[in-house]
């Protein structure tokens, strides 16, 4: 018998395009939160700010991003699924070539959220889109492309954008993005037209919509300025970290009081979806903080360049798209509590062999964490997703999905500020014990009997206990983060034992 598709003018070769250019559209806007993490040297170095700054180029995507993922369900419903994808392409195309342009970081970071804000709805989207296209029978292939797209451009995001960095210049891994997104705007007029949904006069919650972003832009200002501004002694940081406190509890009072609320968090009822939904959001804090910090201290401690840093950083990879469907098929049949605690304890030991790093380890002792990681990943992400959905009433697997990336997508900007400002602030703190604990004048000693002059080996010193005091504190923040995993991998066992599974493909 003949598969009816949804729409007759999409079937076969039509079909397949329109759900190419689906995924190639999720894949781009996925590749993006990554393909910067390797370049921040070079983007610090040739913009001349602090490392602690560049981070920023990857924080304020992910923050921008965050922000639309709750409103994509509103837009889609006001002006149509399709009008909605093709118009977020275009947004997130002329801020790629924007980023490309910007001569400062202020205008780095301000493009950076155009691309987020844009990009933000475009993951969501694809993955209803791929629904609408193809018929009930082939959901389970459609949701296991868009998957494939989703962890593939991490993997593939610290590769290309250490090749472009190394061999063209950082401008270009947003350059990139040009083509495929021209491609990819007209095949979507072109083929999706057919699939728009009707549109229906919504009400937006303009409150708290304005209170969203003002205690997550208040919260993650503090993060990224704290560190250079010195905290709480600071006035401009305090008004900050009260702003962000007074925003966040006004943001609740009205969100739980609102008929139409912007983010639905009576979800958080269900204890199911509260514990797994702050399991996921711990872990991927810890997750993401740890791949943006380690590209940094493999090219600023052990002269990587950004190819090889995004080489190491890829090879998990491998593990990810290995275990993805066999853990996809052991949560259908195994308590998926079980699963995911094994998944983020793996993950805490995999953290704490990256505590015992050194200045002087090589490429595989380097490696094995990395792949070790890959493997755990999907047994977190997975079975966490079913859990979360699998205990929300169905007319609020939406909203709670929506939930979910967006809490998912803030801690990994947390997560990445947090890693980068205890990593600066403890290698200071490094540095002055180990110098006041050296005697420099055995050791400039030794260093001018092997034939160096008396200038160059202060200089000498000073470089190598800059290098050990950088190592200890990324051993002293992987540390933390194996604390976090662990914890994440225990608070899940407060969950209810889930009655059975969602079924549908989790959101991640």
């Amino acid at each position: 018998m003949k598969t009816q598709t949804p729409f007759a003018e999409l079937s076969g070769g039509r079909l397949l395009l329109a759900a190419f250019v689906i995924a190639l559209s999720n894949f781009m806007v996925v590749l993006d939160t990554t393909i910067a993490n390797v370049s921040v040297p070079h983007i610090t170095g040739n913009l001349a700010v602090s490392s602690t700054q560049g981070t920023w180029v990857v924080t304020s995507y992910a923050v921008a991003e965050a922000i639309c993922v709750p409103l994509t369900g509103w837009l889609a419903g006001r002006f149509g699924t399709v009008r909605v994808f093709i118009f977020g392409l275009i947004g997130f195309t002329i801020f790629s070539f924007l980023c490309g342009l910007a001569n400062s970081l202020g205008m780095l970071v301000f493009f950076r959220i155009g691309q987020g804000l844009c990009g933000g709805p475009l993951m969501p989207l694809s993955q209803t889109l791929l629904m609408r296209i193809f018929p009930q029978e082939k959901h389970a292939q459609a949701m296991g492309l868009w998957a494939m797209t989703t962890v593939v451009g991490p993997i593939l995001g610290p590769i290309l954008g250490g090749l472009i960095s190394d061999n063209l210049s950082w401008h270009w891994i947003f350059f990139i993005n040009l083509p495929v997104g021209i491609i990819c705007v007209l095949a979507a007029m072109r083929l999706l037209r057919v699939a728009e949904t009707e549109t229906i006069s919504l009400r937006i919650d303009t409150v708290g919509l304005g209170l969203l972003i003002l205690w997550i832009g208040a919260l993650q200002l503090m993060l990224d300025l704290g560190h250079e501004r010195d905290w709480f002694n600071s006035t401009s940081i305090i008004v900050l970290g009260l702003t962000a406190a007074i925003g966040f509890v006004v943001f609740l009072i009205w969100e739980l009081t609102d008929k139409h609320p912007v983010v639905d968090v009576k979800v958080f009822r269900h204890r199911g979806f509260a514990i797994s939904v702050l399991a996921l959001s711990l872990g991927f804090g810890a997750f993401f903080g740890s791949i943006v910090l380690i590209p940094q201290w493999l090219q600023m401690n052990l002269s990587y360049t950004a190819t090889w840093a995004g080489y190491l950083t890829a090879t998990m990879g491998f593990g990810s798209l290995t275990m993805s469907p066999i853990v996809a098929k052991l949560s259908t049949k195994h308590d998926p509590r079980a699963l995911a605690s094994f998944g983020l304890i793996l993950l805490g030991g995999v953290t704490l062999m990256r505590a015992f790093w050194t200045t002087d380890a090589d490429f595989m002792a380097l490696a094995w964490p990395q792949i070790l990681q890959g493997f755990a990943v999907p047994f977190f992400f997975i079975p966490l997703s079913n859990i979360a959905l699998g205990s929300v009433l169905q007319q609020e697997i939406a909203s709670a999905a929506g939930l979910m990336n967006f809490l998912r997508t803030m801690a990994g900007a947390i997560g990445a500020s947090i890693a980068v400002t205890v990593w600066d602030d403890h290698a200071k703190v490094a540095r002055s014990e180990m110098v006041s604990n050296l005697n420099t004048t055995e050791v400039q000693n030794n260093l001018m009997q092997n034939g160096f002059s008396a200038d160059s080996t202060l200089g000498i010193i000073s470089n190598l206990v800059d290098k050990e005091a950088i190592t200890m504190s990324a051993n002293h923040v992987f540390l933390l983060f194996a604390m976090v995993f662990v914890f994440a991998g225990l608070v899940i066992w407060l969950c209810p034992k889930p009655k059975g599974n969602t079924g549908g493909m989790p959101s991640h």
